[in-house]
């Protein structure tokens, strides 16, 4: 009888903590009201998100849509019809744009600009891996020297280029714009390679040292891989410059046959007056290489700058 007397009580607590746990483990209900005002706020923060967004998208878009399709139209319906569709695909436009010299002056930014790319994105990666990989005496004060350079500004030394280019015999050649177009672009793509290549491990570095590889092949065959990304980013922002500069263009170079696109629509635009449906067309054949370049080359662009500038 006792140990009955004495097993009851332990059989109460017994259940008693089992229902103290079942509450304990049932979490509390979220009032209604309030889990709907937080999911209406969620939804009007992304749609706001979202038209936003869209809003840019179109602002950007938009005017790049225009001009393509305003080089298909006549004048009538650019100056009455301004919004319109065109009543007809006139691809004569484009044709005689590309006539009257869009081809010449396309090859031209063609060659600066390649030439640019390359000379820029070898100088600047050279000298960013001897700048951050090895050890070299007043690195740092040379460093700082050579991102002192963004603090120069172009205009300002048209004057003191223009009778240097001269004197040198490089006035009105390719070499001219190709020389400070690379020049000029130097001290920034530094700063861009400079940044991505501190953060590489130095393991490989050593690594490639124990199995006998030279300074040289390090940089090719070890660190240039690596920087794939911020090479890249650098030579798209390159592309953007070289192929869109205008004042190195106007003033270094004087022989229509060797102009570049800026200036030679312009050009060309002085001599057709009011023929806008040709101009609008000569402006969409210079704007689609940049595009279709971005495009292609967007995720590796955005990877660069993201590993590179944001460490």
């Amino acid at each position: 009888m006792t140990a009955v007397k004495q097993g009851a009580p332990e059989e109460g607590a017994l259940k008693e903590g089992a229902l103290e746990k079942r509450r304990v483990a049932v979490p509390p209900a979220r009032p209604p009201a309030r889990g709907g005002a937080v999911t209406l706020r969620w939804v009007a923060a992304r749609v706001l998100g979202w038209s936003v967004l869209a809003g840019f998208a179109v602002a950007v878009l938009y005017p790049l849509l225009w001009m393509v399709l305003s080089g298909f139209k006549d004048n009538q319906e650019i100056f009455e019809q301004p919004w319109a569709l065109p009543g007809a695909l006139r691809w004569e436009n484009y044709a005689r744009a590309w006539e009257l010299g869009v081809v010449r002056y396309f090859t031209n930014s063609v060659i600066v600009t390649v030439a640019s790319i390359v000379a820029t994105t070898l100088i600047s990666a050279w000298a960013a891996y001897g700048l951050c990989r090895l050890r070299m005496p007043f690195g740092n004060a040379v460093a700082l020297l050579v991102l002192g350079g963004l603090l120069l500004s172009p205009t300002v030394a048209l004057i003191p280029l223009f009778r240097l280019l001269t004197s040198i015999g490089l006035f009105d050649t390719y070499w001219a714009l190709i020389v400070l177009y690379t020049a000029f672009r130097v001290p920034f793509t530094i700063f861009l390679i400079r940044a991505y290549m501190i953060e590489l491990p130095r393991e490989v570095d050593e690594a490639a040292t124990l199995d006998g590889a030279s300074t040289t092949q390090i940089f090719w065959r070890v660190i240039l891989p690596m920087c794939r990304p911020i090479l890249v980013s650098a030579a798209l922002l390159q592309a953007l410059f070289a192929w869109n500069e205008f004042a190195f263009a106007l003033v270094f170079v004087s022989d229509d046959s060797m102009k570049t696109l800026p200036v030679g629509l312009m050009a060309m635009q002085s001599r057709l007056l009011t023929d806008w449906p040709v101009v609008l067309a000569g402006l969409t054949i210079a704007a689609l290489p940049t595009i279709l370049l971005f495009m292609a080359g967007q995720r590796q662009f955005i990877r660069g700058l993201t590993e590179g500038v944001g460490k």
